[in-house]
């Protein structure tokens, strides 16, 4: 009889500890740790097989290896597509995580409808009835293949690679990595032993056949793949969706292996699911076509895309002994630190109640700091009743100092700036470079806040 050994492990982070204890010390939370029973037997050398199917075979030459050109496939999501670098890679194994919500279910399902048409598809969903997938397809009006696309509710890992297998399957969606179990490893649905060894079955099974697959995974509350960290390890490609307080979701490649991670998708939840936004910049600007104070307009960067977006500022008399400071979409202590600036280095007063907002419902990330001088401009412009030219983009970082510092890629955003028709564009002085002349746009670089005052005001 095999002898049985006790481990206790974190279900949050995949910690293991030589006995149980009331807080993972790795992760710091709290009752997270469960006991797992594994055997003390080792499998065999022959059984083992690495994430991707191949171990053995001694040691070889680099000429002696086949090279395989990874081929990619388009997949008619044009946002997806550019997250991966010019479509599906055949034969990889791709995550996609993010919150309940975020629509991972949603652009799965149109993903594998598009992909039917093409090839035989296989839908896996171990979390909710087959009934209610299909209401869902229908809901969305998606155009499939009737003969080429399947449903499976299943758990097993063995019973799902038996139905790809059998419906020589070339593309599937797993939902959810947390909700299937394998025999090959111990413990519960989620825990870090299932997620790894289903994993790595399914990896296996996708590389030996070159079947392509997407897994959805669940994610803690830190917003971070909830399991072990060797999930991420096993697959090809780990892509998550971050939700804004609007309609707009962001795609993000955390991790590519056929090809690179600095591009963003962009989509809009509708009733027709997420769909591609080709020009987001058209979402982030008001398109008021009507001059207003306390509005300015900047150029951001997610990934290598740039986005030009629309500041608004309101501010009003306040009604309190302490003045409100509200923002949607910023972080609280930039605005804090830029009303300090503009305190000492201006002697502006601001004893208002202030309230900021990104039109389009986008989350602007605290590394973006090329926004501080349009947040100025903006709040300077409701304050002291100007108007900043909707013909105007500003952008620039902002020292505790007064002077206005350099930005990263500044030559791109100018040119995005310049193609959307803006005539004036204001940029940090060491960022100024002679190919930004004869775009169309009159170029103006700055060195401190007094110099933007002086040109906007």
């Amino acid at each position: 009889m095999a002898k049985v050994k006790t481990a206790f492990v974190c279900n949050e982070c995949g910690q293991d500890f030589p006995r149980w204890q009331g807080q993972c010390t790795a992760c710091k939370e709290w009752n997270t740790i469960s006991e797992l029973k594994i055997s003390a037997n080792k499998p065999a050398r022959s059984s083992i097989s690495g994430y991707a199917g191949e171990v053995g075979g001694g040691a070889k030459k680099l000429s002696e290896v086949a090279g395989v050109e990874a081929e990619k496939l388009l997949t008619g999501i044009g946002e997806l597509d550019r997250v991966l670098c010019g479509g599906l890679t055949s034969g990889s194994v791709n995550i996609i995580s993010g919150d309940p919500g975020a629509g991972k279910t949603t652009l799965l399902s149109a993903l594998v409808a598009l992909m039917s048409q093409i090839m035989p598809s296989l839908y896996c969903t171990a979390e909710e009835s087959l009934s209610q997938f299909k209401n869902r397809v229908n809901r969305l009006k998606l155009n499939y293949s009737e003969d080429t696309l399947y449903l499976l509710s299943e758990t097993s890992v063995e019973a799902i690679i038996e139905e790809l297998e059998a419906k020589k399957v070339k593309f599937a969606v797993i939902d959810s990595i947390q909700a299937v179990v394998t025999e090959t490893a111990n413990g519960s649905p989620g825990s870090p032993s299932q997620v790894k060894s289903s994993a790595q079955a399914l990896t296996q099974y996708c590389k030996k056949n070159n079947v392509t697959m997407f897994i959805i995974a669940h994610v803690n509350k830190n917003n971070e793949i909830a399991g072990p960290q060797t999930l991420v390890h096993i697959v090809d490609s780990l892509l998550h969706i971050d939700t804004n307080d609007g309609q707009i979701r962001t795609l993000r490649a955390n991790k590519n292996r056929f090809g690179d991670v600095d591009t963003v998708g962009i989509f809009r939840m509708s009733e027709r699911g997420m769909t591609s936004v080709d020009n987001p910049s058209e979402i982030f600007l008001s398109g008021s076509s009507t001059d207003s104070s306390g509005s300015a307009i900047t150029c951001i960067r997610k990934g290598n895309r740039n986005l030009l977006l629309e500041i608004q500022c309101l501010t009003t008399e306040t009604e309190t002994e302490f003045p409100q400071r509200v923002c949607v979409g910023l972080n609280m202590n930039r605005i804090k630190m830029l009303t300090g600036i503009l305190r000492k280095h201006t002697k502006t007063k601001i004893f208002h109640d202030t309230f900021f907002n990104i039109v389009g419902g986008l989350k602007i990330d605290e590394s973006e700091t090329c926004i501080d001088l349009a947040l100025v401009a903006a709040l300077l412009s409701s304050l002291n009743e100007f108007v900043v030219p909707r013909t105007t983009c500003i952008m620039g970082e902002l020292s505790l100092n007064g002077d206005v510092r350099p930005i990263d890629s500044g030559v791109p955003r100018v040119k995005e700036a310049a193609q959307h028709g803006f005539t004036e564009i204001f940029i940090p002085y060491r960022n100024y470079h002679k190919s930004m002349e004869g775009l169309g746009a009159k170029i103006t670089p700055v060195k401190t806040i007094h110099e933007l005052l002086e040109l906007i005001n």
